[in-house]
């Protein structure tokens, strides 16, 4: 289960926030369980369904929106729009010091050398 958002841009666009947990490190138990590890991924593009399946083509193939509980802050609709790819996550959403990744060294890294570490 995923948690996340969406925002629409004045001009059209969407980014989309997603809380999704790690690759290599399976799924967590519940949509509340702080147990898995759990990064936060933020997409740029025209709508919803685009952003979904620009993920997909990564190799997320199991990414749903369910609702807009947690939509992207201002500094993350920066860091994506300011990103070339328009494609970035990040191990700790909570913790500011940690800068964005592209999604390339979120997929291609093991999971034990790719940014934080997990409990």
């Amino acid at each position: 289960m995923t948690s996340g958002g969406f925002i629409r841009l004045p001009g059209g666009s969407v980014v989309v926030a997603l809380s999704l947990p790690r690759p290599g490190h399976g799924s967590v138990s519940g949509p509340y369980d702080d147990g898995g590890c759990r990064v936060r991924v933020l997409v740029h593009a025209v709508n919803r369904q685009r952003a979904l399946t620009r993920l997909r083509n990564h190799g997320l193939r199991s990414v749903y929106l369910r609702g807009n509980m947690k939509p992207p802050t201002p500094d993350e609709i920066t860091a994506v729009l300011h990103h070339p790819d328009g494609l970035v996550w990040r191990g700790a959403p909570e913790d500011d010091t940690e800068s964005w990744h592209p999604i390339r060294a979120l997929l291609r890294a093991p999971a034990h050398r790719s940014g934080a570490t997990c409990g």
